[in-house]
């Protein structure tokens, strides 16, 4: 019987190239050269009799009939490599490799962790590194941990967590002086250096008027605000989920306290494919973590 399908090598090199836009990218992802890229999506494109890709400046992006096989294709390459990752590694099925933003893994999920054990001492968790541009793909991971909204890329299952709340911070010092979120005003404004705009969504939600807002300092991570609102600097607006340790320490204080609160339209959410079927394991831990999220509510 004549076999129709190409090659895998050919398939993988079209399906890396169309997720990163680059088939020098796709090159590196693969550990081949950009030379061989461009010969295996060659030989595809000749075998299918259509063009898969064009350029677009300096990115190569679908045609229409390349963005078709992509969908067609793309759930079997990723169910290939699972299945044959699976055999090799003969993971247990008690065991759990997750990906988790470093800043929410070590304010919130850590610190609840052992109650996750005590509870099922026969998961064994594993932990990936965390990458920003992570497809969410990756056999080898069970499920992720990320922040975003509600427009998930299409094939992805995700389940909201935490981290809509948004609360202002002070010292603990400084909370008789704070009664009114325009009093806020009066003092240096903190911003998060990847959420400037969290103070002006904060004062809007709470009908508070101010001209423009120039923040005192930024910063790129919630444990450096929350080091200089310690320290006096000024104050910040923060995920409340993020800072759990340091309020329940008093090392912090919320300073305008609301109910309800202020909310985001972003927030922590339990990704996985939705075309893999989740192992018991998963599911065990997927009810831990929307009953511990329901506790925050």
């Amino acid at each position: 019987m004549r076999m129709h399908s190409p090659s895998l090598p050919e398939l993988h090199a079209f399906a890396a190239a169309a997720r990163l836009g680059s088939f020098s990218r796709a090159a590196g992802e693969l550990h081949v050269t950009q030379g061989a890229i461009s010969r295996a999506i060659a030989r595809l494109e000749e075998h299918l009799g259509v063009a898969l890709f064009e350029r677009e400046g300096r990115r190569s992006v679908l045609t229409r009939a390349g963005a078709d096989y992509l969908d067609a294709v793309g759930p079997s390459i990723t169910a290939i490599e699972s299945a044959t990752l699976a055999v090799r590694t003969r993971r247990s099925p008690r065991q759990l490799r997750l990906s988790v933003p470093p800043t929410l893994f070590s304010h919130w999920l850590i610190p609840r962790l052992p109650d996750f054990s005590a509870r099922h001492p026969g998961i064994g968790l594993s932990f990936a590194p965390y990458r920003r541009d992570d497809p969410l793909s990756a056999p080898d991971i069970d499920a992720w941990i990320r922040i975003g909204q509600a427009d998930w890329p299409a094939g992805i299952t995700a389940e909201y967590l935490v981290g809509r709340e948004l609360v202002p911070l002070c010292r603990p010092a400084d909370l008789p002086q704070l009664r009114t979120p325009a009093d806020l005003l009066a003092r240096p404004l903190l911003f998060h250096t990847n959420y400037p705009g969290n103070w002006a969504h904060w004062f809007a939600n709470v009908g508070c008027t101010h001209g423009p807002l120039v923040p005192a300092a930024d910063f790129d991570q919630v444990s450096l605000l929350v080091q200089a609102v310690i320290a006096g600097m000024g104050v910040a607006v923060v995920q409340r989920a993020l800072v759990e340790p340091e309020l329940a320490a008093g090392r912090i204080a919320v300073a305008i306290a609301l109910e309800p609160p202020v909310l985001l339209d972003r927030g922590y959410h339990l990704c996985r494919p939705a075309g893999r079927a989740p192992s018991p394991a998963l599911e065990n831990l997927r009810a831990w973590l929307l009953e511990q999220a329901a506790a925050c509510a």
